[in-house]
C-alpha cells in the first residue's frame, strides 16, 4: 500500500502550468521557418529553470487532440510512438533535453531554435519511437513542452497556436501552359524564331550564290584579239658599180 501512496503523492501535487507558449521562431538568420514536413520553434530558454533534474520533452499533437493527451504516458510508449502518428496515435513525444541544453540566459550570438521533423533516418524505425521524424501532412499541429522527473510530469507549458504547414504541390496539379502573359511571350518567341530561321536561310542562299558567281568569273578568260604582224620584204641594198669616168 505504501509504494502506491508514494506513486500517487507527486500526482497529488499536480503539474505546474507555466505561462510560456511555444512559438515559431522569428530568427532572421534562419531560413525555412516552415516547410512541407518541418517547422522551427524557439527553444524554451529560462522556462524550466526551477526543474534542474527534469527531462524536457516536446509534445506534438494534431489540432484537437491536445485535450486528450495524457501527461502520464511514458515517452516512446506505443500509444504515442512517432511511427504510429497520426493514426492511431494522435500525438507523440520527441526532442528530449535537459536544462543544460537550454542555458539561461541565452549566450550572445547563439541561434537557439528547434527544428521539428528534421530526422529522416528513424522515421520508420520502430526501435526509435521518439524519433523527430518528418511531419506527415500540413496539419494543423499544436505543441507544448513537458518536464518529467523520472516518469512523473512536474511542469508543462501552454499549447501553441495552430501551426499549419505549406502543402507540397503534386506534379499532376502543376500547370504546364503557364499564364496568359507567358503564353503570349511563348508565341512571340516562336514567331521571332521562325523569322530568324527564314532570315538565316536567305543569308545562306545569298552567300552560296555569291560564292558560285565568283568562282565562275575567275575561270572565264577573254580570248585576246589576234595581233596581225605584217611581213615586209627587206630591200636589199646592192653595191652600185662605181661610175665610170
Amino acid at each position: 500500500m505504501l509504494p502506491l501512496l508514494l506513486l500517487l503523492l507527486p500526482a497529488a501535487h499536480g503539474v505546474v502550468h507555466l505561462g510560456y507558449m511555444p512559438v515559431l521562431t522569428t530568427e532572421p538568420r534562419l531560413e525555412g521557418q516552415k516547410t512541407a514536413s518541418t517547422f522551427v520553434l524557439d527553444q524554451p530558454r529560462c522556462v524550466f529553470k526551477d526543474y534542474g533534474n527534469a527531462d524536457i520533452w516536446l509534445v506534438v499533437a494534431l489540432d484537437g487532440a491536445e485535450s486528450s493527451f495524457n501527461n502520464t504516458d511514458r515517452p516512446g510508449s506505443p500509444e504515442i510512438a512517432f511511427q504510429s502518428f497520426p493514426n492511431p496515435a494522435r500525438a507523440y513525444m520527441t526532442l528530449n533535453a535537459t536544462l543544460a541544453n537550454y542555458p539561461c540566459p541565452k549566450p550572445a550570438g547563439d541561434i537557439t531554435v528547434l527544428r521539428v521533423g528534421s530526422e529522416t533516418s528513424c522515421a520508420k524505425d520502430e526501435m526509435r519511437p521518439t524519433c523527430n521524424g518528418p511531419l506527415p501532412g500540413p496539419g494543423p499541429y499544436r505543441v507544448k513542452f513537458l518536464a518529467l522527473e523520472g516518469s512523473v510530469p512536474v511542469a508543462e507549458t501552454q499549447w501553441s497556436e495552430k501551426i499549419m504547414l505549406p502543402e507540397a504541390k503534386s506534379s499532376n496539379t502543376i500547370s504546364t501552359t503557364g499564364s496568359g502573359h507567358s503564353a503570349g511571350m511563348i508565341a512571340i518567341t516562336t514567331i521571332l524564331s521562325i523569322l530568324f530561321a527564314i532570315l538565316l536561310a536567305a543569308l545562306v542562299a545569298m552567300l552560296v550564290f555569291w560564292s558560285s558567281d565568283s568562282c565562275s568569273g575567275s575561270s572565264t578568260f577573254s580570248k585576246p584579239e589576234s595581233v596581225t604582224v605584217r611581213r615586209y620584204n627587206t630591200h636589199h641594198v646592192y653595191d652600185q658599180p662605181a661610175a665610170r669616168l
